[in-house]
């Protein structure tokens, strides 16, 4: 290399710089990428940035699969009951989110109820004002339908918050529709009123719940009944039956029924328990229940209960005895004085002959009386009972004991005799009686299947957060860094490569005198050539075309060569 002579560069002509126009079209913007990334600054930051996208992804992708589902805590509330709520949950370490849609508050599945029984410790949320508070915010001047339609909204609200006072309702919200009293009408419509109740999951409204809920709302607004009040669950069930009479009476018997036979199978049940042991037997009753109205009026007199209730009357006597009558005395034995006779019409008086003696006259005594008599009366009313039981029917079925024995019939008609008693047992009205000992079937509970078990979902999640982060790290990242390091090779054998052809160049000047070939070289036919020999070859000729072009290029690779191992690459 101490043989080579260094030449002046040769002058090259001057370029004027323009100002290049940025191309924002699509080819343009993939070639301004492409040579950013060609850069060596770019290149050498690359496996940093790969390693940090990896991190940023894959803690993207835990935290979004290894999430617990979220609940909604609430919905629907005002903007300022929200605040309060979001602030009550910061302060305790809750963490929750914000639905930008809906509006609604939700927080983790396993942090919902510790949130709920939180919030209700503060009593929060408020919900919507009371009566008192709007009745006191009233402002001034008021008009009078003003005042009449904050009244009714107070109304409501109170017999709101009364209804969700039940266990089953979770909110509740109450309408009236109530016309206001007029003098310039003479008829009104009757009030009404409608209820919407939301209902706690799986739990049910009884129809003397809802009866008792109609009743209490009619009774808070004047002039309404309960059969104007109608009650809506949220899946738009109607509950009051109003107008359905016939269906309440069917619903109201099925109900008692169902009450008598729970309640004879309830003490079947705590009489055999001790003797036979819980599982060794299985009651059923059916009470045919007779509903008939039935109500008869008798009304009898006895014959021997009468009595005198009113009397009057008199009695007369007329003529004289025949003999000696009357009070012993003189006065009494006189005769009579002798009496004026007149003749009849159209008939002869024969007169007395005096002396002669007077027959005596027959003595008759009349009566005249008016009686009333009172007689016995007797009135009985009967009246059946609603719901009376017709017949019972009641079947026992006995497991065989566990030694395979079946059991004797005095066992069993000791059983019968019991059950006959515990149930009140009455042949006349065609009760009946089966019992039975058999062996019983095996029941095997059916086990809840391993994908529907409550820890699946927790090691799904994390397993699908881990799937995710091995693909990022193994289908991105290790690809990423496997390109980089053969990157990284690219420029040593650059360097190798061009150190030879210095090499070879420097070879070619020492044996310019031997050759004498002075055909064209280029560079690029250099750098194209398909094998070693070929490019010797070349670069001999090169040396010989232009020995001073060849020099500037040997001193161009080795102050490169130097640059590098300054920089220590």
């Amino acid at each position: 290399m101490s043989d080579l002579v260094t030449l002046p560069p040769e002058p090259s002509a001057p370029r004027s710089i323009q100002p290049r126009r940025a191309d924002w079209s699509p080819a343009g913007i993939l070639s301004q990428a492409r040579q950013f990334t060609a850069q060596p600054a770019f290149a050498k930051a690359m496996p940093a940035i790969a390693v940090a996208s990896l991190i940023g992804m894959s803690a993207l992708a835990w935290s979004a699969f290894s999430q617990p589902p979220q609940r909604d805590l609430f919905a629907g509330l005002a903007d300022g009951d929200k605040a309060v709520v979001a602030d009550a949950l910061r302060s305790a370490g809750v963490d929750y989110t914000l639905d930008n849609k809906s509006g609604a508050l939700s927080v983790s599945e396993a942090d919902y109820h510790e949130a709920r029984m939180l919030l209700a410790s503060q009593g929060l949320p408020k919900g919507a004002p009371d009566s008192e508070s709007m009745i006191s915010n009233m402002p001034m001047g008021a008009s009078r339908a003003v005042e009449d339609q904050r009244l009714r909204a107070a109304r409501e609200a109170d017999l709101a918050r009364t209804i969700e006072e039940m266990d089953a309702v979770k909110s509740a919200r109450v309408h009236l529709a109530v016309e206001q009293p007029s003098v310039f009408l003479r008829d009104r419509s009757a009030p009404a009123a409608s209820v919407m109740l939301q209902l706690q999951n799986g739990r049910s409204l009884s129809d003397g719940q809802v009866h008792a809920m109609a009743y209490l709302v009619a009774s808070s607004v004047p002039g309404l009944s309960p059969e104007g009040v109608s009650v809506v669950d949220q899946t738009g069930r109607l509950l009051s039956r109003n107008g359905d009479a016939s269906s309440a009476a069917s619903d109201r018997q099925i109900d008692i029924q169902q009450r008598m036979e729970k309640r004879y199978v309830e003490s079947l049940n705590a009489l055999l328990t001790p003797m036979l042991g819980a599982g060794n037997f299985t009651t059923e009753v059916h009470a045919d229940v007779d509903f008939a109205e039935v109500q008869a009026t008798r009304e009898s007199y006895p014959q021997d209960t009468s009595a005198v209730r009113e009397e009057r009357g008199a009695w007369t006597k007329d003529g004289e005895p025949v003999g000696a009558s009357g009070i012993p005395g003189a006065i009494s034995n006189q005769a009579p004085t002798a009496s004026q006779v007149q003749a009849a019409p159209g008939a002869s008086l024969t007169l007395p002959v005096a002396g002669a003696p007077v027959p005596p006259t027959p003595a008759r005594t009349t009566e005249n009386y008016n009686r009333t008599f009172e007689l016995g009366r007797e009135v009985s009313v009967t009246k059946q009972p609603v719901g009376s039981i017709k017949r019972l029917s009641v079947a026992v079925a006995l497991r065989d004991p566990a030694t395979g024995k079946p059991r004797s019939k005095a066992e069993i008609a000791a059983v019968d005799a019991l059950v006959k008693g515990a149930v009140g047992f009455d042949q006349a009205r065609g009760d009946q009686i089966a019992i039975s000992s058999r062996k019983f079937a095996d029941v095997t509970e059916e086990a809840v299947p391993w994908w529907q078990q409550d820890w699946i979902a927790m090691v799904a999640r994390n397993v699908t957060a881990l799937l995710v982060v091995i693909l990022l790290v193994f289908g991105i990242g290790r690809p990423m860094l496997k390109r980089r390091a053969a990157a990284g090779q690219a420029p040593g054998a650059g360097k190798a490569s061009k150190a030879a052809l210095g090499g070879e160049i420097a070879s070619a000047l020492a044996d310019r005198a031997r050759t004498g070939n002075d055909s064209e070289v280029t560079i690029d036919m250099i750098e194209a050539a398909p094998g070693y020999t070929a490019r010797a070859d070349l670069i001999r000729n090169f040396v010989r075309q232009d020995p001073a072009r060849a020099a500037l290029v040997v001193r161009d690779l080795i102050q490169a060569d130097s640059r590098s191992n300054a920089r220590g690459d």
